[in-house]
């Protein structure tokens, strides 16, 4: 397989606004399992998303891995790469674009979230969730409602419930 080509994360709004769309966009903060950021890339395909951007460093890259558990969504959806992911959260803040944690202790029930404003969602890795800098970045931290005994759910679980829930409600 060839090497991924990946995109500068500014180039990931300006390809929503193109399409006059509020952008939805997913970033990973340290995810280091290629079969997440796959199904994860899966996820923002199939409910209407604009890209994922993954750190430069201690990250999963697009490895064949990662392209077999994305189902060919790796070919369609641009992915791009941030120096310094913080920064380019701050970036897109600083252009109206909604910054939103994913943790099981969210301030922020999913039930209770909008999510029609243009929003990127942020995926802790898997052990330890989101990190410091990238937690104090969020503007809000969002939880899951759960009915049974466990605790959390997957990352690449976790990122397709909320992104599936903000699809469902730009539909109506």
């Amino acid at each position: 397989m060839p090497p991924y080509r990946y995109m500068h994360p500014d180039d990931l709004i300006v390809r929503a606004k193109e399409k006059h769309e509020r952008p939805m966009l997913v970033a990973l903060d340290n995810i280091s399992d290629p079969r997440n950021l796959g199904a994860i890339i899966r996820s923002v395909a199939a409910f209407g998303g604009h890209g994922v951007v993954i750190p430069q460093r201690r990250s999963a890259s697009v490895t064949a891995v990662a392209w077999r558990t994305s189902a060919g969504a790796a070919a369609r959806l641009p992915v791009a790469r941030a120096t310094n992911l913080t920064r380019t959260l701050k970036d897109w803040q600083s252009q109206g674009i909604r910054v939103v944690g994913l943790d099981a202790g969210g301030d922020t029930d999913l039930d209770d979230f909008d999510g029609t404003d243009p929003v990127v969602v942020v995926v802790g890795s898997e052990g330890k969730g989101l990190s410091r800098l990238v937690r104090e970045t969020c503007d809000s931290i969002l939880s899951i409602p759960m009915a049974g005994d466990v605790e959390s759910l997957n990352a690449s679980v976790a990122a397709g419930v909320v992104l599936a829930d903000i699809a469902r409600r730009r539909r109506s």
